[in-house]
């Protein structure tokens, strides 16, 4: 396994971006809500209370650095976490902050 100090300038100012992005509460609210199921565009915006065009801004973000991918149902758009590690990353994360201090 790669270490981040082995890791190339260009690879951490990518995962920075990654971080940055997953660091907006819009953001990661809209993570949290298709962390375990897939979700419509209209459902996110429900659940949020952000508008459409907000969310679809959001998503289009969040899917070009591959942290979710869609999936086009009739006419709707369906939204997920796109593989284990993004729902890893978020699950160890909303763990580590619920683990009492030591």
């Amino acid at each position: 396994m790669t270490t981040i100090a082995a890791e190339s300038k260009d690879r951490v100012a990518e995962l920075a971006e990654v971080f940055h992005l997953m660091g907006d509460p819009s953001r990661l609210g809209i993570l949290m809500l298709v962390l375990d199921e897939a979700r419509a565009v209209g459902e996110i915006a429900a659940a949020t209370g952000h508008s459409l065009s907000l969310v679809s801004h959001h998503l289009r973000l969040l899917r070009a650095r591959r942290l979710v991918r869609a999936e086009r149902r009739g006419k709707q758009v369906f939204y997920a976490l796109d593989d284990a590690h993004v729902r890893s990353v978020l699950r160890d994360m909303a763990a580590h902050l619920r683990e009492e201090r030591r």
